[in-house]
């Protein structure tokens, strides 16, 4: 049976069938599906989903079925959204299949013949041509101007060229030339399966699920605590057993805020919707908070800082230079000449170019020019007509007579081109090492010193450089010779950032977020880029991925950057406590976009691999969106806190009510029902209403939240203990001053310690006095009449053990409450909670 390829014949069919049957198909690696029980599972083990889950029970142990039905439909409506994030989020590996290439042309018993991907085995002799996905990892064993595109898996922005005994890998496109290739390594074993293998690792909680767990069991141990504290008074003072025992159940219960959880998602999906409308698509919830307490930036720069295509910026010839704007393949553009040179000093070289070029531009559905071909070759196109040079006019002016096919040992293309009376035109275009030396120039070593320094400053700068070269010769030649020609000029060009991505990395340095570039590509170029965005400073450090101490803590970009090794950067810089979002477009960047904090990909240009990894995709590409994202999710953060106060104020008002009041002579200051009452119409719509507040004016001109600040930091957990302070002082003081004057004194406490919350709820909001989030005023308004309902309606009062109030009690009460509100919006002026903007490293840092 034949096993091997040989140099014709390709692999037996019967040996191609054996090899499938023994390393099976070639795809990615495959995870078993998680069973959804285990999904279920996953989520109510969270802290505060266990603590609500204690309470439901609680409140079934005392008859508060209502309760009890609003806890399990958080609890519910919580696990439902956490188990389709869950599935959404696990589509990345199914992506990688996509990638693939869905049919090959393989050898096989002499013959050419098309299989289907997932078929191709190791042995086989690939048939490569124009346009074609690579379906597995191979070395070249036959090449003619093989070029591959191997950004999607490197970061590299210019195309390779591949020769005899090169490797391809899987996923890579071939954009020009022809070859053949024998397949090294299929499925797992490809360059897109050990990819998918990092990206199959778990993800770590969000920052802000770890603060969450974090008050989740805190709050658990304090609620219960302090309840059984009050059950022991409650005993010692000779209250009734089962009494005690019901009332320290509600307080367990009235403590935990079992709206949180509905505050949490629904502040995600305002916040995920308004950033749809930005054109910010996202795929998983808790990236929307996650945004807001990013501390470092980390982008590809391949499609995502720069445009992802080739763009001639500046053209030397030995009396001048011009320097050239624009962005993309269209011929739209300033040039700018330098002093005594005009455009028609520059049209050999740009006709010279386009001619010695197998590129061609189109313009797609939408209008937009695309290449077709090398995009350097494009880029040499798109320059020649801003020159106003059209080239199918050019080649019909100058067919095409024969040619020298750029290879990646000669480093160079020759072309020769029919002139008017028989002549010929022999064009060379390629790397300034292997054109600028005699015999392949004629021209004097003083000029050919002056081309190199040029192209030596070029190169340094970032650019990629072409020297172009030509001979007119008499008649027309058998062979294309290449020796005596004369030196036209230089072309320098590069994958140019985009025209918005400068401003977002300005933004982010306003909000305390530091900026970094991580890329495969040539640390020339990663340098060129970062200085012209302000990421770096001229004088910087770039880190090259390819030296020992590559990682470092202190650099700023990164250059050669393997995808393994954006994924260790990754870890390390989480593992030193920051918060990292990560945006890409390429394959190289799916396990980085899986494991940050948060993954961005690009919508347009991005691969599905990389959209399907990232938890916020890009539909518009911009990186300015990224920003608007950030300030969404600290918005969403802001309310979170902003319940958390509102909420754990209230709870603790209801115990410190409890637990001071019979020391004033009142023995039981509420009821059981009560307390419920309160907990359920206070913790309800108002509650879910402080989520859609909208952003804090000057939101994104202070810096992030230090990573290991408790959700309760930055003096939140003071300001719930400031107000619960009011809260207790006016609901005791109107029930004292109640009993001491013959009335109803705990009906009046309800009344006030339910509409003091209220009013805390009301002076909680961002923008008082104002129309936005119009959903809470209502609530409010809703919640008090439920509040009234209670001391009014017979049935209410029956089961809450409540008395009418007069109106002029009534009166008393309201006005005393309104202390809640004006505690709010005091506090919030005594003691801002301003963080202090800290130092942030320079560009150069």
């Amino acid at each position: 049976m034949t096993t091997r390829s040989s140099e014709r014949q390709g692999l037996s069919t019967a040996g191609a069938a054996a090899l499938l049957e023994r390393d099976g198909p070639n795809l990615p690696p495959q995870r078993p599906p998680t069973p959804l029980w285990r999904r279920i599972a996953g989520q109510v083990k969270d802290p505060l989903i266990v603590v609500l889950l204690v309470a439901a029970t609680l409140t079934a142990v005392t008859g508060d079925w209502a309760d009890m039905a609003v806890i399990l439909l958080v609890v519910l409506v919580n696990t439902a959204v956490g188990v389709v994030q869950e599935v959404r989020a696990d589509h990345a590996i199914t992506a990688l299949s996509r990638l693939t290439a869905p049919s090959a042309r393989v050898i096989r018993d002499g013959a050419q013949t098309p299989v289907p991907a997932a078929e191709v085995v190791r042995g086989d002799l690939l048939v490569l041509g124009e346009g074609d996905v690579i379906p597995a990892d191979a070395v070249v064993v036959e090449s003619a101007g093989l070029l591959v595109d191997e950004s999607a898996l490197t970061g590299e922005s210019v195309s390779i060229d591949k020769g005899d005994g090169d490797r391809l890998s899987a996923g890579t496109m071939v954009v020009r030339g022809r070859g053949q290739a024998e397949v090294t390594a299929v499925g797992a074993a490809s360059a897109v399966g050990r990819i998918a293998s990092m990206m199959g690792e778990k993800a770590a909680l969000t920052p802000l699920q770890r603060r969450l767990a974090g008050v989740g069991r805190v709050l658990a141990a304090v609620a219960v605590a302090l309840c059984a504290l009050v059950l022991a008074l409650g005993l010692l003072r000779g209250q009734p057993v089962e009494l005690m025992v019901v009332t320290a159940i509600s307080l367990v219960v009235a403590a935990v805020p079992e709206s949180l959880p509905a505050v949490v998602t629904l502040s995600l999906a305002l916040g995920a919707r308004r950033m749809t409308a930005r054109s910010a698509l996202v795929r998983r919830l808790h990236a929307v908070e996650t945004l807001g307490s990013v501390t470092m930036l980390a982008t590809d720069k391949t499609g995502t800082l720069t445009e992802g295509r080739m763009v001639v910026r500046e053209m030397w010839i030995p009396t001048g230079r011009a320097l050239l704007t624009g962005s993309g393949y269209a011929p739209e553009g300033e040039i700018r000449f330098s002093p005594g040179t005009t455009a028609g000093d520059f049209a050999g070289l740009a006709t010279a170019a386009a001619l010695c070029n197998d590129a061609t531009l189109v313009r797609d559905a939408e209008g937009r020019w695309e290449a077709l071909g090398d995009p350097t070759e494009a880029a040499l196109l798109a320059a020649a007509a801003k020159l106003s040079l059209d080239h199918a006019e050019l080649r019909h002016r100058f067919p095409r007579i024969g040619e020298l096919p750029f290879d990646s040992d000669r480093k160079r293309m020759t072309t020769a081109h029919l002139l008017p009376a028989g002549r010929t035109r022999v064009i060379c275009k390629g790397a300034p090492e292997a054109l600028l030396h005699a015999p392949l120039l004629g021209d004097a070593p003083e000029l050919l010193e002056r081309a190199t320094a040029e192209a030596d400053r070029l190169a340094r700068a970032g650019y990629r450089v072409l020297a172009v070269a030509r001979a007119d010769l008499e008649g027309t030649p058998e062979d294309v010779q290449e020796h005596g020609l004369r030196l036209i000029g230089l072309v320098a060009m590069l994958d140019p950032p985009r025209q918005e991505a400068a401003a977002a990395v300005a933004a982010c340095r306003r909000a305390g977020i530091r900026p970094l570039l991580i890329t495969g590509d040539h640390p020339g170029t990663a340098r060129a880029v970062a200085v012209e965005l302000g990421i770096v400073e001229h004088d910087g450090l770039v880190a090259d991925c390819r030296e020992k101490d590559a990682h470092r803590q202190d650099a700023t970009v990164y250059a050669r950057a393997t995808p393994a090794q954006k994924l260790d950067i990754i870890r390390r810089l989480r593992d030193h406590g920051e918060v990292l979002a990560m945006t890409g477009d390429g394959v190289n960047d799916g396990p980085a976009l899986k494991h940050a904090d948060i993954g961005v990909a690009m919508g347009r240009r991005g691969t599905e691999v990389a959209r399907q990894a990232a938890d916020l995709v890009l539909a518009d590409d911009n990186l300015t969106t990224v920003v608007a994202a950030v300030q969404e999710g600290r918005r969403v953060y802001a309310n979170i806190c902003r319940f958390l106060v509102y909420g754990l104020s209230g709870g603790a008002a209801e115990i410190a009510v409890m637990l001071l009041g019979p020391f004033l002579g009142l023995p039981l200051p509420l009821l059981p029902a009560q307390i419920l009452w309160i907990n359920l119409i206070t913790h309800g719509l108002p509650g879910v209403a402080l989520g859609g507040e909208p952003a804090t004016p000057g939101s994104m001109d202070v810096p992030p939240r230090p990573p290991q600040e408790s959700i309760l930091g930055a003096g939140l957990w003071q300001r719930v203990v400031r107000i619960a302070a009011v809260l207790t002082i006016v609901t005791l003081g109107v029930a004292v001053w109640a009993a001491h004057t013959g009335r109803p004194w705990q009906s009046m406490a309800f009344l006030a310690l339910g509409t003091a919350q209220l009013g805390v709820a009301l002076g909680s909001r961002t923008r008082p006095g104002t129309r936005a989030n119009p959903l809470l005023p209502v609530a409010v308004a809703g919640a008090f009449a439920l509040q009234l309902a209670g001391l009014y309606l017979p049935p209410l009062r029956d089961l809450l053990g409540t008395q009418p109030l007069t109106a002029g009690d009534l009166m008393i009460v309201l006005g005393v409450s309104m202390l809640g509100y004006a505690a709010v919006r005091i506090d919030r002026v005594v003691h801002p909670g301003h963080q202090p903007k800290p130092h942030l490293p320079s560009a150069g840092a």
